[in-house]
């Protein structure tokens, strides 16, 4: 406790202490004599100061009591050891060509270039998770698959945060020019439909949505609708409302016929401007994409039910690619 503090206290309690050092000449007492200086001059009555005196001491001391807030500049990473394990053994797991390793909180690339797990800020504000996350941030919502027991709560957007330095150094990078080298053309439904479709054959991508396009043609053709005709996959272009390179500039997403799909931003929001979650695709299509590490957006607060994006680090696939 401060000096100044400690002597405030003394005197509240009935106690009585010498001064500090700089000030030898004063005694601190709770006696009809507040302060009496030792030279014998003018005494002070303590039924004019004391009742000012208390509350002054009351405020010091409630002051030095409440714990200060840490400046947003000094936070500590918010990562535990623990769950930069799990995270490790996901993206190894996902990425197996791309990643070397995860040492000291960088990401080692296998061509020896390194990137930062976590960028040190703490945790985010929804907003500020969406427009700037770091590797780490992805994780902070898990994709959970198969049936919802209900709409996801506020908010819970699993798989929306992107880090884009890390999808560009894995896929390319659209506006450079470097994904389109590594595009292949997938048959979509090729026994109902046969349209073709550009996506990566970086990572396995092109590999699983064409065990999708085939799991998903043998549906009944009650199906056929949500399906066909497709409403895209590979296009180099921003989310629409925001500056922020759309999964489909990676050549790794796909969106199904719109004619039965939901998007947050084309319906009207609640009485609280909130989205009223809404969705119309079937449960047998979401999970033969599921299985195969697609993550879909109607599990997202902010839905697009449209859409899905291969992400093997929040969905490992479970279905054999034959």
């Amino acid at each position: 406790m401060p000096p100044a503090i400690k002597a405030l206290a003394i005197f509240a309690t009935g106690g009585s202490e010498p001064m500090p050092q700089h000030t030898p000449n004063v005694t601190v007492s709770r006696s009809a004599t507040v302060c009496t200086p030792r030279s014998g001059a003018g005494r002070v009555s303590a039924s004019i100061l004391a009742p000012t005196m208390a509350v002054a001491i009351y405020l010091l001391l409630a002051a030095a009591s409440i714990p200060q807030p840490t400046p947003a500049w000094s936070r500590q990473p918010d990562v535990p050891p623990a769950k930069k394990d799990a995270i490790a053994a996901r993206l190894l797991a996902a990425y197996p060509e791309h990643i070397a390793a995860l040492r000291d909180g960088q990401i080692i690339w296998r061509d020896g270039t390194t990137m930062p797990l976590d960028d040190g800020r703490g945790r985010k504000s929804h907003p500020e998770w969406l427009n700037a996350p770091d590797v780490a941030d992805m994780f902070d919502q898990a994709y959970i698959p198969g049936p919802a027991a209900a709409p996801p709560a506020p908010d819970i957007d699993p798989g929306r945060a992107r880090n884009t330095a890390f999808f560009a150094k894995i896929y390319g990078d659209c506006r450079a020019g470097t994904v389109k080298p590594n595009l292949v053309d997938v048959a979509w439904l090729p026994r109902t439909s046969g349209t073709k479709l550009k996506v990566t054959s970086v990572n396995g991508v092109a590999k699983r949505l064409t065990a999708v396009s085939r799991a998903l043609d043998a549906l009944p053709s009650k199906f056929d609708s949500y399906l066909i005709p497709p409403a895209g996959t590979y296009n180099c272009r921003t989310i629409a409302g925001t500056d922020r390179l759309s999964a489909h500039g990676f050549g790794i997403a796909i969106d199904i016929a719109t004619k039965d799909a939901d998007y947050w931003r084309w319906s009207k929001p609640g009485p609280n401007r909130r989205p009223v979650w809404r969705n119309r695709v079937p449960e047998e299509i979401v999970a033969i994409f599921e299985a195969h590490g697609f993550i879909w957006g109607g599990k997202w607060h902010h839905y697009d039910t449209m859409h899905f994006e291969f992400r093997p680090e929040l969905l490992p696939p479970t279905a054999p690619l034959e």
